[in-house]
């Protein structure tokens, strides 16, 4: 078995067949920092999805910058505050420098006030700017227990393009009973996309189909592209354009640095992380500026970089203990952060969310991306992605829907939390030690690829669905207040619900 790396030079194929990352390179991997597992916050007899019970707040950077930034999402945060019944809206001003211990410690000292009610305490976050102004340790941090979206557009019109699309969607009649489902996977006939077809789409199309004839996956179609070969980008974006709620899921190498380095700064806040094409071109942001591509939808990039790139890389430690001469650990080293290079949210995804015929929310890496995420030892992983397309389809908003992924990140942490602890416990009883590296490398790799998923968008958004089934039992009724309703009562008599 290999580790693949879903990453392209951007002057340079992605790696030839036999060149993966042997597993045994795994057994340096560094021992992860103590990992805070989620507590008791919210009742857990509610629907994570009733926004009144839950409720939704803001986290923003201190000053000016953060002043500016909750002027332009005001109309948002009114339409919030009215769909949760009125009750206001959290605000939280944070540094926008934090590592890891000290994003904790505010969760912890902040976030977890005493003095809060927990009826008050909001489950849904939005964090307003790029990864510069409030810090990814923060959003990972929150992720574990909370259902946490971030905006962050490099100017004031995308803000307002976004938030005016959120209020235009959530303010007209849904018509459509279903949504769509689309598969697509890049096939550059590189192991690492090839890996991902077999062991990851493939499966959860055939998965999702069956479910479907079960009456357990409501989607009107599901489609696959690149099933049978590459797939040109014009059919990819002809089929994301059909207007109507869907979800569309990709596989691709996401652009890296070039070999000699970007020319400019502005660069690589422009291209890195953008998707490779099976013609050997990279899909730009431009791209999806404009033209309708999932309106109203919800993307999901599985690809290095596809979301973001971070100030330091979580796999640092490890890739520098391994020969450069291996090209994926060459690979995955040249496309590190650089010291002094500020992190932030790739550009591709921030021109799908600003665009007005875009996608709701998008989710993706915010680091290098590997075969790990859907090939544990050679057995598939697929079902917790599928569970997460499945609550979409069934009208989760987009936070819940992520935390049925990001489940699985707490589970490998307290799996890894426990072998470290027996390992200690064979040490002072003069035992050999039952604990195989091999275990916790498995297992640190796990943990680290699933912290690197974030959504970008509001988390409370969901898929625009004349009727939502989504499987829970609350323990009170439906509040009769809903977000049509709030609309209205925000904007007056003057507006009226049309129909698509």
């Amino acid at each position: 078995m290999t580790l693949e790396l879903l990453l392209a030079q951007a002057d340079e194929r992605p790696a030839a067949p036999g060149q993966g990352l042997k597993m045994e390179t795994l057994q340096r991997a560094p021992r992860p920092q103590a990992v805070e597992l989620p507590d008791d916050l919210w009742d857990a007899t509610k629907d994570p999805n009733d926004l009144p019970a839950q409720r939704w707040g803001l986290v923003v950077p201190e000053g000016r910058e953060g002043d500016r930034l909750l002027a332009l999402v005001e109309p948002l945060r009114r339409l919030r505050q009215a769909s949760q019944g009125g009750a206001p809206v959290e605000l939280y001003r944070v540094p926008s420098v934090m590592d890891g211990a000290f994003a904790a410690e505010w969760k912890k000292e902040v976030f977890r006030d005493e003095t809060m009610s927990e009826r008050n305490r909001p489950r849904y976050l939005l964090l307003l700017g790029d990864l510069h102004q409030v810090p990814l340790e923060l959003q990972q941090a929150l992720t574990t227990d909370a259902f946490v979206g971030r905006l962050a557009f490099a100017s004031d019109a995308g803000y307002e393009a976004y938030v005016e699309k959120v209020l235009r969607w959530e303010g007209e009649a849904a018509r459509e009973a279903s949504a769509r489902m689309l598969f697509y996977t890049s096939r550059d006939r590189t192991p690492a996309t090839e890996m991902g077809h077999d062991m990851l789409i493939a499966p959860s199309v055939a998965a999702c189909r069956e479910r479907q004839q079960l009456d357990d996956f409501p989607a009107a179609d599901i489609l696959e592209l690149g099933g049978e070969g590459a797939v040109s980008i014009e059919e990819l974006l002809s089929h994301a354009e059909r207007p109507g709620p869907g979800v569309l899921f990709t596989l691709s190498h996401g652009r890296g640095r070039p070999s000699g380095g970007w020319g400019k700064p502005e660069e690589r806040l422009a291209h890195q992380g953008e998707l490779l094409l099976p013609d050997g071109r990279f899909l730009p942001a431009e791209a999806l500026a404009s033209r309708p591509f999932l309106p109203g939808g919800v993307w999901f990039s599985f690809a290095c970089f596809s979301a973001g790139t971070p100030s330091r890389s979580s796999y640092t430690h490890w890739l520098r203990q391994l020969p450069t001469s291996d090209p994926n650990a060459r690979r995955g080293l040249e496309a590190l952060p650089q010291q002094g290079e500020r992190p932030f949210i790739a550009a591709l995804p921030q021109a799908a969310l600003a665009n007005p015929n875009g996608p709701l929310a998008v989710m993706g890496h915010v680091d290098l991306a590997w075969s790990c995420g859907f090939n544990d030892r050679g057995r598939r992983t697929t079902s917790r992605f599928i569970e997460l397309l499945r609550a979409l389809a069934q009208g989760s908003r987009a936070g819940v829907a992520l935390s049925t992924l990001l489940q699985f990140l707490n589970e490998a942490s307290s799996e890894l939390a426990t072998l470290y602890n027996q390992e200690q416990m064979d040490l002072m009883d003069g035992r050999p030690s039952s604990v195989t590296p091999a275990d916790k490398a498995r297992l640190w790799m796990q943990r680290q690829d699933l912290a690197n998923y974030i959504l970008l968008g509001d988390p409370a958004v969901r898929l625009s669905l004349a009727s939502r089934r989504v499987e829970v039992e609350p323990a009170v009724p439906e509040p009769a207040w809903d977000e049509q309703e709030a609309l209205r009562r925000l904007l007056g008599p003057q507006f009226r619900s049309t129909p698509r």
